[in-house]
């Protein structure tokens, strides 16, 4: 439970990698923290369980962002139980790259389904609370491949640029109620995904870096904590990159 009614945060997919980092870093700044995941449950316990660990609150909530239903009676219980969320982080995603006439309809429908819509979904079910509070701040985690177009990610690309999209429409919705939304687009950030590049593939890539090393999950998690903190107050409807300039 939430200990002397600390600011709440909720990061979807926070099992590992970007979302993990996430979840741990506000849990630092002070916010009870509850980690989404759809099926890695033990994966988030044991990141519940470092968090706990270092003095701090949290707490697991599974479900999966692309059925609505879920998305909407687990935001239900939170908030009854907790009140509005000052922070929601929309973290969730899946990449299944393939060239746009190799596409299958069901993996374009995955992708857009957790991707895009799951973090419609989610927006949805925390913004009536957050008006009501005439606080919030959601952070969208895109993708520098919603900005830049990447072959072979078709599908993931228009995800991720929908959901820009999504944010600046809600920004605009939501702004005189209080309620900020912003976007992060990560480049190449060193997770279990760009472990498994071969060397060549990541000397490719790097060569697209200006600053000629890939970033860490802990660089996007502090990104976040600025947007989750009353020092960002000002900022809504913005696109941050954290791609170490290979988009401009």
């Amino acid at each position: 439970m939430n200990p002397q009614k600390k600011p709440l945060a909720l990061i979807t997919g926070a099992s590992r990698g970007i979302g993990a980092a996430i979840s741990k870093r506000l849990a630092r700044d002070g916010f009870h923290v509850i980690l989404n995941y759809a099926t890695q449950e033990a994966r988030a316990r044991a990141v519940l369980d470092e968090i706990e660990a270092d003095g701090a609150s949290g707490e697991l909530c599974g479900f999966d962002v692309s059925l609505p239903a879920q998305v909407d009676e687990k935001f239900e219980a939170l908030q009854t139980r907790h009140g509005a969320l000052d922070v929601l982080v929309n973290n969730a995603g899946v990449t299944i790259d393939g060239l746009l006439l190799r596409l299958k309809n069901e993996d374009l429908d995955r992708t857009l389904d957790i991707d895009l819509k799951g973090a419609i979904y989610c927006t949805r079910a925390a913004a009536k609370s957050m008006m009501r509070a005439r606080k919030g701040s959601v952070i969208q985690i895109s993708s520098v491949v919603g900005e830049s177009g990447n072959a072979g990610q078709a599908a993931y690309a228009a995800a991720k640029s929908g959901l820009i999209g999504f944010s600046k429409s809600v920004a605009k919705e939501l702004g005189s109620r209080g309620v900020r939304v912003n976007v992060v687009t990560p480049g190449y950030i060193e997770t279990e995904m760009t472990g498994a590049l071969t060397d060549a593939q990541k000397e490719a890539i790097l060569r697209s870096v200006p600053l000629g090393f890939f970033g860490s999950t802990q660089d996007v998690a502090s990104l976040v904590a600025y947007l989750a903190s009353p020092e960002s107050r000002y900022l809504t409807g913005q696109v941050i990159g954290i791609n170490g300039g290979m988009y401009m």
